[in-house]
């Protein structure tokens, strides 16, 4: 019971440490192309429409897929260490 939840305290370490890293490799990307600060703020009328919308997708869907990732990870670590508990 107490290293499921280590398992789980871990995963979630892991998803902020990969978000975190996602959004800032995104930021850099997006400057890097567009040759302006990623907008961050929607509210912000210097920034386009159009490019506050893209931005929104993209960094939604970068967060979706490492939130899928490693919530799998996090479940496919807790299921082998069960496995692996039975057998002992």
């Amino acid at each position: 019971m107490f290293v499921n939840i280590l398992v789980k305290l871990f995963g979630l370490a892991v998803s902020l440490g990969a978000g975190t890293l996602a959004n800032k490799t995104l930021e850099g990307l997006w400057e890097k192309k567009t040759g302006k600060p990623a907008p961050k703020d929607g509210t912000d009328l210097n920034d386009s429409l159009p490019g506050v919308l893209v931005f929104a997708v993209v960094s939604a869907g970068v967060g979706a897929i490492v939130h899928v990732l490693t919530q799998r990870g996090t479940k496919s670590a807790l299921a082998r260490m069960k496995k692996t508990a039975d057998e002992v």
